[in-house]
């Protein structure tokens, strides 16, 4: 994935939170802010938000991938959906 497709990616993934969380103001979520700790999504929310990556993006995660430190913020939403795009692996049709 390119520099620039994971600015890319922050962007969908902020607009969908966004959108889906009733956020006033996009620029309120910084792309370090904790999403969880901020109350912006729940543990239900979690799930929305990996659904929405694996439709999105293409990518399957797996139930030991959905951890902080690919979940917890924008930024590592991005580098997270960057190596999995990275690596080829598909989701099975």
């Amino acid at each position: 994935m390119k520099p620039d497709a994971t600015v890319d990616v922050r962007e969908r993934v902020r607009r969908f939170i966004v959108d889906s969380f009733y956020v006033r103001d996009a620029t309120e979520v910084a792309d370090e802010a904790s999403l969880i700790a901020s109350g912006l999504v729940d543990s239900t929310g979690v799930l929305e938000v990996v659904t929405f990556l694996e439709s999105e993006f293409g990518i399957a995660v797996a139930q030991d991938e959905m951890t902080p430190d690919n979940l917890e913020t924008i930024e590592c939403i991005a580098i997270f959906v960057a190596a999995k795009k990275s690596s080829g692996v598909r989701p099975a049709a």
